[in-house]
């Protein structure tokens, strides 16, 4: 096991100057190890505040392993829980299906954020690699109308609120996402308006854009809720690798247009889109000509583009994160 914790050791002095820079920030959540670079594939090691969280994607972790790793951070970090999920079962769900009764906090730039390790859902509830683009949100939404589509638990949402946006709106399919939104939103008490909306990005955002709504024509027509055509000055488009309702496909890889066209028509003339993809078969390169192509086709060219990659604790030693962040000026 002194290989195993040689490797820790390392990744965790290569992030001594980043973890220095995030205390002053007031920040204690970020990625303490990323096996896939680090010598061990399928091992992540997260830190959420006092909650040591640690998830295995390729084989389960021996119980020789998992002291290395316990023993490992202990010396440097106040950790009042460990968290272990093993995710090596098929299409990486975990095994257990229980939830633990605890949940607790981290911090990130000094917002609070609900922390729970088990929960209903697969992933944590806040994505540590996009802290960058939480932070950038943050910088560029004053006085701002924000639209977060695929909120997730928010993390957007309380960061574009905290930068003094005039509006937050956070639509996401699923009330459960939503739930734990609402109680990111209620530890960072702000005067942004926020409105949460539960639904089908296609039925929203199709109709805010006033594109409408397509229905499969041999199916039985779903009803859905109406919604005002209305444009923002910043949308963050931060859509899963697929997902497929009655109204429309999410695909990463085959039709990124689908939801990027929508949310482009959603965006003011001089407004901003933050959007992602974070499937690792789509190169960047790859992924920026076919936003170019999309916005051109619909008459919405990009004037300029920003891109943000993930910090330190994130390393990519050929530069091709697998999370991709743009933002796009309309």
């Amino acid at each position: 096991m002194t290989e195993l914790n040689s490797k820790l050791q390392t990744a965790l002095e290569s992030r001594s100057e980043l973890i220095a820079n995030l205390n002053q920030k007031k920040t204690d959540a970020y990625r303490l190890f990323h096996g896939t670079n680090e010598g061990h594939p399928g091992l992540t090691i997260d830190r959420y505040g006092s909650q040591l969280f640690i998830q295995s994607f390729h084989a389960p972790l021996s119980p020789d392993e998992y002291a290395v790793i316990e023993q490992a951070y202990s010396n440097h970090f106040d950790i009042q829980e460990i968290v272990y999920n093993d995710r090596s079962a098929p299409y990486s769900r975990r095994k257990d299906p229980s939830e633990t009764e605890q949940s607790s906090t981290c911090l990130e730039n000094g917002h609070t954020y609900l922390v729970k390790g088990k929960h209903q859902g697969q992933d944590p509830l806040l994505f540590l690699d996009f802290r960058v683009a939480r932070e950038w949100i943050e910088q560029n939404s004053q006085d701002c109308k924000v639209l977060n589509l695929f909120a997730y638990t928010c993390g957007i949402g309380v960061a574009a609120a905290a930068g003094s946006a005039k509006e937050v709106i956070n639509l996401d399919f699923a009330k459960r996402n939503l739930e734990v939104g609402q109680i990111n939103h209620n530890l960072n008490p702000s005067q942004t308006s926020v409105r949460m909306i539960q639904d089908d990005f296609f039925v929203v955002v199709r109709q805010m854009s006033a594109l409408g709504i397509k229905q499969h024509r041999s199916r039985k027509k779903t009803p859905y809720k109406h919604y005002e055509q209305e444009q923002f000055e910043r949308v963050v488009l931060d859509p899963p690798r697929w997902a497929k309702s009655n109204f429309g496909t999410v695909d990463l890889i085959r039709d990124y247009a689908s939801v990027l066209k929508p949310a482009i028509l959603c965006t003011l003339p001089g407004g901003k889109i933050l959007c992602t993809n974070n499937a690792a078969k789509v190169s960047l390169s790859e992924w920026l000509d076919s936003i170019q192509r999309c916005a051109k086709k619909i008459d919405r060219p990009v004037q300029d583009m920003q891109i943000l990659e993930p910090e330190a604790d994130f390393p990519s030693p050929d530069g091709q994160h697998p999370l991709k962040i743009a933002i796009l000026s309309l």
